[in-house]
């Protein structure tokens, strides 16, 4: 009898410190997995401080440095993207039809979406002072983020619906793609 009880009581014992070791091993864990939402956290906040900024500056500054200020804050690939959707069917130098657009293009962008025939951001030509209406996460990725925004112009009484995604490079924030509407 003395050796059933001394055998529970190891037994009890024992169940105890492998529930403290449990949860020892557990704590580290879950609190580098907040260090890690955290970092996320202001990594949005700061593409997101980013582009804002970005947008209105863009559209603050001489419009001579228009191509040179696009070039800043895009990614070379969707520099290159845009500037061939803006020039389609256009009579000017290196300008691509449709077709040839859709071709070259629809491998690594949404070419239904490139805005061709339109500016960069809004879709208009002449603006007075754009402004970000909105600009709300949707959806997330390392280092990679995708803003519903929607611009506005107060003076022309117009707002700018889009989808832009903002990918960290070097330590910095580019734009990677705009999606927008074709003017109807």
């Amino acid at each position: 009898m003395k050796r059933m009880i001394i055998a529970s009581l190891l037994l009890i014992m024992s169940c105890k410190e492998e529930k403290k070791e449990i949860k020892i091993d557990l704590q580290p864990q879950q609190t580098e997995e907040k260090a890690v939402q955290n970092n996320e956290s202001n990594d949005v906040e700061e593409a997101q401080k980013w582009l804002k900024t970005s947008i209105v500056n863009y559209f603050k500054a001489d419009i001579g440095n228009e191509e040179k200020n696009m070039q800043k804050m895009t990614t070379k690939d969707y520099f290159d993207y845009k500037t061939d959707a803006t020039n389609v069917d256009l009579d000017v130098d290196g300008s691509l039809t449709d077709k040839e657009f859709q071709d070259k293009w629809k491998s690594k962008f949404d070419t239904g979406k490139a805005g061709v025939g339109i500016g960069f951001l809004i879709s208009a030509q002449d603006w007075n002072s754009i402004e970000v209406e909105s600009c709300d996460l949707k959806s997330s990725s390392k280092d990679e983020y995708i803003f519903n925004v929607v611009l506005r112009d107060d003076g022309f009484k117009a707002q700018y619906p889009s989808v832009i995604k903002v990918v960290k490079q070097n330590g910095s924030f580019l734009i990677a793609d705009v999606l927008q509407d074709e003017p109807k």
